[in-house]
């Protein structure tokens, strides 16, 4: 080691994100890079922060955010920071926040992650320049959506593109991917897309391939066409010459039930063929706009919010229907705008989905959902804590690489996801024996136990239950586009 470090972590338990066991290690930090990892010899001047009976991770990557608004308006990202979380991967589902300027009211999901004021940018790169100017917490890298571009190229939605509004949807699916995005995002179950038929996001996806980006999709279908949906993913990846990862995977409704089985045969016999990923989240019950036909299919519905009725936020569909004397249908009809959480999932599809060695992990978050689903605060945490230690799905090191490298493999984020020599310093260090998630579906936004420091090339974001208020993070724009990662 040539150079002095400015900061060495002793007597951690390291777990380099390959999925190697953990061992006894230093890590030394030199300004935003590991200097070296080992023994490392006393430093004079170096700061020091004894891990010991600690685990030292790289920085957790949430592969499924939509976090796109956050980044600017909460940069402290503390739903994210306290669990361990160094990047976040924002535009999924189709739902990015550029390119796009609104006159009116954004189109349920787009309302999701903001209302008119903050669809502003009129291209990517306008975008990423104010992350730049303002930056985040944490590391942002994005991708573009669908049915952002569709809103923006076309009069109604309710119908298949033309060949012009194809062109005009990919010039803009062009800048985004000179200015450095990392991938291009579907969101075919939701309105803005459903009439999109599979050309359409071939024609698109075509793109990719020169860029050496992705195509993340929210399928057409996760509950009974579900393998239907799976076989129209693969096809559009064939076609494009692209991977594809499959976005928050399941097999939604008491119907489909133990389908996993199935869904997860399929993705493994597809990715023996083609690149292919999936992510999870590690909860049974979902969330995301409320639709009064979706209704049927859970056990029960919690409304995270409603811009009609806002008081009835963290209320039980079926409580609301009793007091206002209708259907349960007819409650969400007349809640409309707004967002929910369904209760549509078995446990057993979960853990079978989460112990597949090639999902990822993803927090799909709603930060600006007035009662959010509690995997906003608590996703990484629960499958350290709950999934790992306590129902031992698999091993630590396996947790961690699911986190970690692997994510930064899939969405192509070189010198992120692993403890190394010369890779960025994003750091974790938490408690194996305390951590887990406290956030509950009653009590949402609480902070995660046992996550103990966080570091984002180099920088201390969280320390002992608490923002450091530092925003060292960046934009990774994909390699060889726009400004250096």
């Amino acid at each position: 080691m040539q150079e002095a470090p400015d900061l060495i972590i002793r007597r951690g338990r390291l777990i380099d994100g390959t999925g190697s066991p953990a061992v006894s290690a230093d890590v030394a930090i030199k300004g935003d890079r590991i200097l070296a990892v080992g023994h490392v010899p006393e430093t004079a001047g170096a700061e020091e922060i004894d891990a010991v009976n600690k685990i030292v991770a790289p920085g957790f990557i949430d592969v499924h955010t939509h976090d796109d608004r956050l980044l600017l308006s909460a940069p402290d990202m503390a739903p994210k920071v306290s669990q361990g979380v160094t990047t976040v991967v924002v535009g999924n589902c189709g739902v990015s926040l550029a390119p796009l300027k609104l006159a009116g009211p954004p189109p349920p999901p787009l309302d999701l992650i903001g209302d008119r004021s903050w669809y502003k940018f009129d291209s990517f790169a306008e975008y990423m320049a104010a992350l730049d100017r303002q930056p985040p917490a944490l590391n942002a890298a994005c991708l573009v959506g669908h049915s952002t571009l569709r809103v923006g190229a076309m009069d109604r939605l309710d119908r298949p593109a033309t060949s012009g509004e194809i062109a005009a949807m990919k010039l803009r699916l062009q800048e985004a991917l000179d200015a450095g995005v990392v991938g291009f995002s579907t969101g075919l179950g939701y309105e803005p897309a459903e009439a999109a038929p599979t050309d359409e996001i071939v024609e698109l996806a075509k793109l990719l391939k020169a860029a050496g980006a992705i195509h993340t999709t929210h399928m057409r279908d996760e509950s009974d066409r579900v393998m239907e949906s799976l076989d129209e993913s693969f096809d559009i990846g064939r076609r494009a010459g692209v991977p594809v990862i499959i976005s928050h995977h399941k097999t939604a409704g008491q119907a489909n039930f133990g389908r996993s089985v199935e869904s997860l045969k399929k993705i493994e016999q597809a990715s023996q063929q083609q690149p292919v990923g999936l992510d999870a989240y590690p909860y049974s019950a979902s969330s995301t706009i409320l639709k009064p036909e979706w209704v049927s299919e859970a056990a029960k519905v919690l409304v995270a919010w409603s811009k009609s009725s806002p008081q009835q936020a963290g209320r039980l569909l079926a409580d609301i229907a009793a007091d206002w004397g209708l259907s349960e249908v007819e409650a969400a009809t007349r809640l409309q705008p707004a967002g929910a959480i369904y209760f549509s999932m078995d446990e057993g599809d979960v853990r079978r989905i989460l112990a597949y060695p090639r999902t990822m992990i993803g927090s799909d978050g709603l930060p600006h959902d007035s009662h959010p689903h509690p995997r906003l605060w608590g996703t990484f945490p629960r499958v350290l804590g709950h999934y790992s230690r306590d129902v031992g799905l698999f091993p630590l090191e396996e947790a961690v690489r699911r986190m970690t490298g692997l994510p930064a493999q899939q969405f192509r984020l070189p010198d992120r996801g692993v403890i190394r020599a010369g890779s960025f310093a994003d750091l974790t260090i938490f408690d194996p024996e305390t951590v887990i998630d406290r956030a509950t579906f009653e009590q949402p936004i609480q902070p995660a136990a046992g996550i103990f420091g966080v570091f984002v090339n180099g920088v201390a974001v969280w320390s002992d239950g608490r923002s450091t208020g530092k925003r060292p993070g960046r934009m990774l724009r994909r390699a060889g586009a726009g400004l250096p990662a």
